[in-house]
């Protein structure tokens, strides 16, 4: 299993423990009460506790925790390679085809598996100028490469966009399980009335209850989003952040040195 996999996983698992935290804290609050309701649905009825609404959208708002931060360390593990110094950085150094086989040599021992940006940046690079010593195509394939890595990052977080997207879709349809259930429990105090029963509190208290699941998880729902979606644009500006600074990094030190001999 992965890194990223094993984050999930985790947070996944962070997210039953949050529930279980909440319910032992709110387990015996009363049935009015708006934050057990808000939080957990303690007392629904439709669907009963723990198979509520706003346990499933805790469980998919951690899963996404855990998606950020697999996305958060790969961000920092980008920009961290710029610290091995792949490059001779002093601005008089120019660089011909014979001096980039040392380059390239160390460049794919730093990462032999071509995990990260910048040694792909640079392997495609030397080996390009290498082939035939045009810095024209070095351009060509040096920009090219920067569009696929940016679109690289875009694909990365397709998972994310599902998950905040999914939340929302969830409180709705709490919002219509709630409001069905009132209005099936309104059906049978109106109906009662109009029979000349006596009143009944408890159809009364019944129906409150799934008005309150049918606008406590759109609430829930919105607030677990907008959370999830402000710190998913923070995480994704910092590994588009960690793309420039690569990308800067090898033309300053790699493309804008390269020597074409003709």
């Amino acid at each position: 299993m992965t890194d990223r996999a094993l984050m999930v996983a985790g947070a996944g698992l962070a997210g039953v423990v949050w529930i279980g935290v909440l319910t032992a804290v709110l387990w015996g609050a009363p049935a009015d009460d708006r934050l057990a309701a808000l939080l957990l649905g303690l007392h629904s009825e439709n669907p009963p506790y723990p198979f509520t609404i706003q346990n499933v959208m805790w469980i998919v708002f951690f899963l996404g925790i855990g998606e950020l931060a697999a996305r958060y360390r790969a961000g920092g593990a980008e920009g961290s390679q710029l610290a091995r110094a792949l490059l001779p950085e002093d601005d008089t150094v120019v660089l011909r085809q014979e001096d980039l086989g040392p380059v390239y040599q160390r460049v794919r021992e730093s990462d032999p598996e071509g995990a990260y940006w910048l040694q792909r940046l640079l392997t495609s690079v030397v080996l390009q100028f290498q082939s035939n010593g045009s810095t024209d195509q070095v351009n060509a394939v040096f920009n090219s490469l920067v569009d696929l890595f940016q679109n690289e990052i875009e694909l990365r977080y397709n998972l994310l966009r599902y998950l905040v997207w999914l939340i929302p879709t969830l409180g709705f349809i709490g919002t219509v399980v709630g409001i069905a259930g009132a209005l099936a429990q309104a059906g049978d105090l109106f109906a009662g009335a109009a029979s000349g029963q006596a009143a009944r509190p408890e159809l009364m208290q019944s129906l409150t209850g799934e008005l309150g699941v049918a606008f406590y998880t759109t609430q829930l729902a919105l607030l677990q989003s907008a959370a999830l979606m402000a710190t998913m644009h923070i995480v994704q500006g910092r590994e588009e952040g960690a793309l420039n600074r690569v990308g800067q990094y090898c033309l300053r030190n790699l493309v804008n040195r390269l020597y074409e001999q003709r």
